[in-house]
């Protein structure tokens, strides 16, 4: 018997044995219970989503007032009390907030992790990667009032027009938020690339400086980009910060315009947990609003994960 059948029967009786049995079911249920679990969400924030619009309630069953698909997608105003369900004022409030955070988080998440994968010394890196660690597992709700009692004061002095609930501070906060993740999985990635490649730059006659960022960046490219997607997702879904931050005034902003981040604006969760806390009746019009704006933050969060893995797979390099 050659080497290779032996240990194929060797591998097929270690997998039949009680106890590797029982190890692979029960991971397989933890597998099956996440896919569920997802589905589940998935399914609820469809079937109540579709009560909310028009042309599918009457299929539903759902009697009383429903809502224009078409309204809800373009509308630009937002007031529940005059049955106003525009959406995009809540994702242009969503959209400045993603868009300052990123314009902080991810130079400053990349700067951090060359530092930590390519200057830092074994000691440096030990207590800083575990310090970023911790930052990022601040509540969030920390953070928020983070930004009324410190950012928004110190904005206030250099734009004396700020008010107390504003965009700018918002972004800020939640760029602070995303920052461990950016620079912990781009750290991971510098991390992973071999340090044959390293050595080879440095005996082009390269400095320290051309290996890491010519070198060691655009190998770990894949891994950088993912964590961009990952982090942005992260502030596209953030709650309590921008919450306590941005304010209650839904309006719709140019995310591109920047006196309009020294205003506040009403982001989807925060429109979420307004909807919740405030005085709506279960099955109305507004409540069932609430599926879906959470189906459109879904929607939007599940396409850019679907784009940070195909880029991890089209541009991920193997050593």
């Amino acid at each position: 018997m050659s080497t290779d059948d032996l240990e194929t029967d060797l591998t097929r009786n270690t997998e039949n044995t009680p106890r590797e049995l029982l190890t692979r079911s029960f991971f397989f249920l933890c597998a099956a219970l996440s896919v569920v679990t997802t589905l589940s969400i998935v399914g609820l924030l469809t079937v109540e989503a579709s009560k909310f619009f028009s042309v599918t309630a009457p299929l539903m069953g759902v009697k009383g007032e429903t809502a224009s698909l078409i309204d809800f997608l373009t509308g630009t105003t937002w007031n529940i009390h005059n049955q106003e369900f525009g959406v995009l004022t809540l994702v242009s409030a969503t959209l400045m907030v993603t868009f300052g955070s990123g314009i902080i988080a991810l130079p400053l998440g990349v700067a951090t992790a060359i530092y930590l994968s390519e200057y830092a010394s074994p000691q440096a890196r030990s207590i800083l990667k575990p310090a970023l660690e911790i930052l990022a597992g601040i509540p969030t709700v920390v953070y928020g009032f983070f930004a009324i009692l410190y950012i928004t004061p110190a904005l206030s002095v250099i734009f004396p027009s700020i008010g107390t609930f504003n965009m700018l501070s918002a972004s800020i906060v939640v760029g602070i938020m995303i920052i461990p993740m950016v620079a912990s999985i781009s750290e991971d990635a510098m991390s992973a690339v071999p340090d044959e490649l390293r050595q080879a730059g440095y005996g082009m006659g390269a400095t320290k400086f051309d290996v890491s960022t010519g070198i060691v960046v655009p190998a770990a490219l894949s891994g950088i980009f993912s964590s961009f997607i990952l982090a942005i997702s992260r502030a596209i879904g953030e709650t309590m910060a921008v919450t306590v931050a941005a304010g209650s005034k839904a309006q719709f902003l140019n995310p591109f315009l920047p006196s309009s981040y020294l205003e506040g604006a009403l982001p989807m969760t925060a429109a979420m947990i307004k909807l919740l806390t405030g005085d709506i009746t279960g099955g109305g019009l507004a409540y069932r609003s609430l599926f879906a704006i959470g189906l459109v933050l879904f929607v939007i969060t599940l396409i850019m994960n679907v784009i940070s893995d195909y880029v991890t797979r089209r541009y991920r390099e193997v050593y």
